[in-house]
């Protein structure tokens, strides 16, 4: 029977004695992953190994696995076999939630939201984080919203809002499940930008169901549906769309 090993930089007192074996441009490596939940299979037999760089457009059916694939290499679930290791330190990972797992009737204000993002980074001074602070609120377009609670935004803020959360630190991991959702035509072109700008410093994951420009800004595309297979078609959802 295969033993259940996990390694994570967020819990690293768990490590047991055990050596991360994974060579330096390595970011994220799955070896043997599967989940199951109620009985029910989520994820089978992933193996896969990110690199340093890496720009990877992960697409799939509805309950096909993405979201808990994101989930397990961030920490926030455990698989129930296999061996996850994250070459990346906690405060150098930014993450973009789904928006219905935020309770938007939380009293915090969009200028809060975003600078949380800079809670696990140390050493910066107090200028420097209200200055990140304000350029990310510029660079999200949300200056006039600031001080507005959460409660007050329509989603596509909110997305926005959760987006400079995530961009805030300046990751070296980016992970971002589906960041276009509830986003107008304007700030969707917007993202992409972004994303054009932050890719050559950064290793992003981007879950999305809007394959058209995310697949000629990625390198990878992966399809998750219970397991994980590698796509090179221009369009991606299903692996009978691939080559």
């Amino acid at each position: 029977m295969r033993s259940n090993s996990y390694i994570h930089p967020l819990q690293p007192s768990d490590l047991g004695g055990v050596r991360l074996n994974v060579s330096r441009d390595v970011v994220i490596s799955l070896s043997h992953v599967s989940m199951r939940r109620d009985f029910r299979r989520i994820l089978t037999d992933v193996n896969l190994e990110i690199h340093k760089g890496d720009f990877v457009a992960i697409t799939g059916p509805n309950g096909g696995g993405k979201t808990t694939l994101l989930r397990i290499i961030l920490g926030l679930l455990k698989p129930t076999s296999g061996t996850v290791t994250v070459n990346t330190p906690p405060h150098a990972i930014g993450y973009l939630p789904q928006k219905n797992t935020i309770d938007s009737h939380f009293p915090i204000s969009v200028r809060e939201v975003v600078e949380s993002g800079l809670l696990n980074v140390k050493d910066l001074s107090r200028d420097e984080r209200r200055r990140r602070t304000e350029e990310t609120i510029a660079q999200i377009e949300l200056q006039s919203h600031s001080d507005h609670p959460i409660g007050r935004l329509s989603g596509g803020q909110l997305q926005r809002a959760l987006l400079g959360r995530a961009i805030i630190s300046h990751p070296q991991l980016l992970i971002l499940d589906e960041p276009l959702s509830y986003l107008d035509k304007h700030f969707e072109a917007h993202i992409y930008k972004l994303m054009a700008s932050i890719a050559p410093h950064c290793t992003i994951l981007l879950v999305s169901h809007e394959m058209s420009t995310i697949s000629t800004m990625a390198n990878r595309h992966l399809i998750v549906d219970t397991k994980v297979s590698e796509c090179c078609a221009n369009h991606h959802y299903l692996r009978t769309e691939c080559d």
